[in-house]
Order: structure tokens, then C-alpha cells, then sequence
């Protein structure tokens, strides 16, 4: 078995879950490219599911998932269900196994998903490496334990107030990486809430007593797909995916904040804009920014790295305008990055994809180890 999704249940297979997934593929308007398969000498405990080749051949040529949406099967869809069924798309043609212990667990893949790119879809943030900024209704901040819940507050509604304007009113100071955490947590907390309710409400403890941030965030809930040795296609992407952007320029990689970009993959072509959520990236547009981040970088009076957005906004503007100037652009930036350290032949796209741990209560490996 080489790609798509993969259940290998520790018993017999969950047969009501089994049920749900089936019926809702075969309602859907592509369900005749699921195909079906027992993997031989599997046992009774597995099931392999992947789109068939018409179906690779219509929603993803070559491995690029970008343009699912554009399929005449999904242009009239509702969006939230649009969104869903491009999730499934990418999952059944996925290049490397997307592994299940269970269908409950692949529901609740598919539906995490879901809420961490429309969570994506509102974020809109002030881009601040340093500031401590948060809605001080629900949070507080100690230097050692990071921003935590105040008693009796929700996560769920902390997370969407520091990270939506649509809820607050106000934009809080986030980095990239820091604002990429908040909304992954947050479309866990509401699958663990549908799903998972001691999750949950292992969440919300954890958060009151201490935040749980960068290295250890990544080791607590995501897993990686993908390295510079294997790598992910370059153009393949499911939404809900954590994807870096790496600056290949050594000199402006010297800005705080600019040695790369962290976002979210929502579907439909569209990389999350934490900064203007009015204003997705396309994979191009992402690529021509983090190139021109070399022409807004300079050195203040006090020796410190700085970059001018403004700059960098116009160098952009223009490049987008002019295909001429922004094919050889895209040429060097559409390469996969190079080692850490490495600056030689440019490239900014990762290799891999950081997606959430399991969430059912039977196969949840979330460990949290604070409370």
C-alpha cells in the first residue's frame, strides 16, 4: 500500500463509523472514484481506500491538489461541505499512507481539519515577534508560563477572541509560528469536544496551569509528514496542513521573525494571510513575497534587523503585475528549500506537512504532562 488512507484496527473494524464514511462518499458527487481494497494477507481488521485513476486524473493531476475545488464536481458545492469533501480528496490520494486505527479516527482527521481552516480563514493578527498582547478577559501572562486561561473561562472562545477580529473587535500581536499554534489548538479543542470530552477538558486545565508552545507544542500534538529525503509533492496540500515557507536569502533571513513563514493550508488554492485574512495567499503570491523580503530588510541606526512591509508590499505589487518579471522569481522560490544553514540555490517550499495527532479515546496519543 503506497498512498491514500489506510485503517488498521487494532480489533474489528468499527463497522458503524464504517458505515457513516461509506455513505457519505457514495453521496457525494465524485463517490464513484472511491476505490476499495483489503490488503492481501491484511486480516479482517484493515481497510484501503484511494481515489482510482480517473479520479487522480480529475481532481489531481501530477499530484497537485490546488485546484480540487475547480472540479465541476465541487464548483456548486456548499462551502463547508466543499471544504470537507477536498479534505477527503487529498486524503485518498495522498502519495504516502494516511494511516487510521480506526474510521472514528478518520472522522474526527477529516473534521479537525475542517475547524483548523476555517479557524485560518478568520485569523487576523498585528505581526509582533516580541509584544505581549492578549484579550486580558481571558488570559493572563507570566513570563515563565506563557499566556494562561483565566479560571472558568472557555479555550475555545479565548483562542477565537486573541485570533479572530470577528469575535474581539481587535487585533492582538502574534508571530507567525505563535498564531499557526493558536489555531491549530483551537480546531483541536473543538473536536475534542465533539469527540473527545476528557481531551477537552484536558485542555482547558492545561492551559490555566501552563501554555505548551513551540518545540514542545509540535512533539505534543502534530506529527510531520514528509523530509528532505522523501519529500511531500511540492504541490500537494490537504486542508488543515501546517506548511513553512523558508527564506532562502540569507541577509533578510536576519530579521526576527523573517527566517521563514508558518501558515495554514484552507483549501480551495489559498495559504492563510495571518496578517489580512482578507487577502489568502495563493502558493505564487506566498513565493513572491518571501522573495521580497531581501528589498525591505535593512539595519536601523541601533545595529538591529529590520524589515519595511511597505517595501516589501510594493516590490510584490509589481512583480505580480508583470509575468515577465515574476517567472524567473518563481522559478528560483518554487524549488524545495535547503538545509538549515544552507543558502545556495534558493528554494522556499518545505517538504514537509504538519497535520494533528490522533483524538479518539481509545487511540488519543495527545499526552499532556502538566496536569
Amino acid at each position: 500500500m503506497k498512498n491514500g488512507i489506510l485503517i488498521q484496527a487494532a480489533n474489528a473494524l468499527d463497522h458503524e463509523a464504517q458505515d457513516e464514511f461509506l455513505r457519505w462518499v457514495h453521496a457525494s458527487p465524485w463517490g464513484d472514484c472511491l476505490e476499495v481494497h483489503a490488503p492481501a494477507g491484511a486480516g479482517a481488521h484493515q481497510a484501503h481506500y484511494q481515489l482510482s485513476s480517473q479520479g487522480r486524473a480529475w481532481f489531481t493531476p501530477q499530484d497537485n491538489t490546488l485546484q480540487i475545488r475547480d472540479s465541476v464536481h465541487l464548483k456548486n458545492a456548499d462551502p463547508e461541505q466543499a471544504l470537507m469533501h477536498e479534505i477527503l480528496l487529498g486524503l485518498l490520494s495522498s502519495p504516502y499512507p494516511q494511516s487510521f486505527p480506526s474510521h472514528e479516527e478518520l472522522l474526527s482527521h477529516i473534521r479537525v481539519r475542517k475547524f483548523i481552516a476555517q479557524a485560518a480563514q478568520f485569523t487576523s493578527l498585528k505581526f509582533d515577534t516580541r509584544a505581549v498582547d492578549r484579550p486580558m478577559s481571558h488570559w493572563t501572562y507570566d513570563e515563565e508560563l506563557g499566556f494562561t486561561l483565566k479560571p472558568d473561562r472557555s479555550l475555545i472562545e479565548a483562542l477565537r477572541l486573541a485570533t479572530q477580529p470577528v469575535f474581539s473587535g481587535s487585533e492582538f500581536s502574534f508571530s507567525c509560528y505563535r498564531a499557526s499554534e493558536y489555531v491549530i489548538l483551537l480546531g483541536i479543542a473543538q473536536e475534542a469536544q465533539i469527540s473527545n470530552p476528557v481531551l477537552h477538558a484536558n485542555l482547558q486545565r492545561q492551559w490555566q496551569i501552563k501554555a505548551i508552545a513551540s518545540g514542545a507544542f509540535h512533539d505534543t500534538f502534530l506529527v510531520e509528514h514528509g523530509s528532505l529525503d522523501a519529500p511531500v509533492p511540492m504541490l500537494h496540500y490537504i486542508p488543515g496542513d501546517r506548511v513553512w515557507f523558508r527564506n532562502p536569502d540569507p541577509r533578510s533571513s536576519n530579521v526576527s521573525g523573517y527566517e521563514g513563514s508558518w501558515v495554514i493550508y484552507m483549501g480551495a488554492g489559498l495559504f492563510s494571510n495571518f496578517w489580512d485574512c482578507a487577502a489568502p495567499f495563493t502558493l505564487d503570491k506566498k513565493c513572491v513575497e518571501v522573495f521580497h523580503w531581501r528589498d525591505g530588510a535593512y539595519v536601523d541606526d541601533a545595529g538591529v534587523w529590520c524589515m519595511d512591509e511597505n517595501m516589501v508590499a510594493k516590490h510584490v505589487s509589481q512583480t505580480m503585475a508583470d509575468p515577465h518579471q515574476m517567472e524567473p522569481i518563481l522559478q528560483e522560490m518554487k524549488k524545495y528549500r535547503e538545509p538549515s544553514g544552507v543558502y545556495e540555490n534558493g528554494g522556499c517550499i518545505d517538504a514537509s506537512r504538519e497535520v494533528p495527532r490522533f483524538l479518539r479515546p481509545p487511540t488519543c496519543d495527545i499526552v499532556l504532562r502538566d496536569i
